[in-house]
């Protein structure tokens, strides 16, 4: 199945969507990208709801295989491709590490700069004020483990740091500093020099 066609179902503005476009450039692997017009409703339209019931973006189909969910994208793209493999350890302890950032991302980073980006970039009617207490509890923990090692897992990057950065170099966008952070945009720098890194759009600010 390796050599089938990869196709990402994403949109543009999307951190999640940009978390797995971002694996699959770094890994160097061919696909194509279908824009999903989130604001027109394309997410909900019967065509994509068969390739995702649950009616979110990112999508990946790699042949006659379709997966969403986008920390499961990162790993099936790792478990799948060679060139995706570096991204993944192979020791157990490892392993879990990146386990427990993927629930990271999922939990507090999706809770607190994500959420507070969904409000002043796409009018959310959510508690920014919350979620920005999130986001720095979260900010200022990663910014302790960030003291001593270059990424979230050791001295090479791995999925935890695709899984963490979207949202987190975003935090801005949500009104939310990386000023008080200096490991956090250090570590940012260096994901974003690694070969093959594609930003996010920034997102236009609401009126």
């Amino acid at each position: 199945m390796t050599h089938d066609a990869l196709t990402l179902h994403a949109f543009s503005l999307s951190g999640h969507s940009h978390r797995a476009q971002l694996l699959l450039s770094l890994a160097e692997l061919s696909h194509e990208l279908v824009h999903v017009d989130l604001k027109q409703g394309a997410h909900k339209r019967p065509e994509f709801l068969r390739l995702n019931p649950f009616g979110v973006v990112p999508v990946l189909r790699h042949g006659d295989f379709v997966i969403s969910e986008s920390n499961a994208i990162l790993q099936y793209l790792a478990e799948t491709f060679p060139s995706a493999s570096a991204y993944l350890p192979r020791d157990a302890p490892s392993r879990a590490l990146v386990q427990r950032w993927f629930s990271v991302a999922s939990g507090p980073l999706l809770a607190g700069p994500g959420t507070a980006r969904l409000v002043r970039v796409f009018g959310r009617d959510a508690d920014h004020a919350r979620a920005v207490a999130i986001a720095e509890g979260l900010f200022q923990l990663m910014e302790q483990e960030l003291r001593s090692r270059d990424f979230l897992v050791g001295s090479v990057a791995t999925l935890a740091d695709v899984a963490m950065y979207t949202y987190t170099a975003h935090a801005p966008e949500g009104d939310i500093s990386l000023e008080p952070y200096p490991g956090i945009r250090a570590w940012l720098a260096r994901i974003e020099a690694l070969p093959g890194f594609v930003p996010m759009a920034a997102a236009p600010r609401r009126n």
